[in-house]
C-alpha cells in the first residue's frame, strides 16, 4: 500500500511518528496453520505494541495494533512483506484512533 493510499484511509487525529495510533489490518492469502499469528505477536511485541492477530473461519486474519504510528507502519510493512509467514494476497488496512483496551499482544 502506498503512502497516498494510507493517509486516505486515516482517521487519526494524532500526528507525527510518536503520535499513539490504532492500525486494524485484514490479511488475506494462505496466512491460518503456518505461525502467522504467533510470528506476528512477536514482530509487535518487539515493536512494542499492543493488541491481538485473529483467525477468521474465512482465512483471514485480523491485526489490531496499538502504539506509537511509527511502530505500527513498521508492522504493516512486516504484514504486507514476504518475511511473513504464509502468503500475503492482500492487506486491507485502516487507522483509527487508539482505545486503550489491551495490555499485552494476543493470539486469539
Amino acid at each position: 500500500m502506498s503512502d497516498d493510499e494510507r493517509a486516505t484511509n486515516d482517521t487519526t487525529s494524532g500526528a507525527g511518528p510518536d503520535a499513539k495510533v490504532r492500525l486494524v489490518a485484514w490479511v488475506h492469502g494462505h496466512v491460518q496453520g503456518v505461525g502467522f499469528r504467533w510470528s506476528t505477536r512477536v514482530n509487535a511485541l518487539e515493536l512494542g505494541l499492543l493488541g491481538y492477530a485473529k483467525n477468521y473461519p474465512d482465512g483471514r486474519v485480523l491485526v489490531v495494533a496499538e502504539g506509537p504510528r511509527d511502530s505500527c507502519e513498521k508492522l504493516l510493512l512486516w504484514l504486507e512483506s514476504p518475511d511473513a509467514p504464509g502468503v500475503v494476497d492482500t492487506v486491507v488496512s485502516s487507522w483509527m484512533d487508539p482505545r486503550g483496551e489491551y495490555t499485552g499482544f494476543e493470539r486469539k
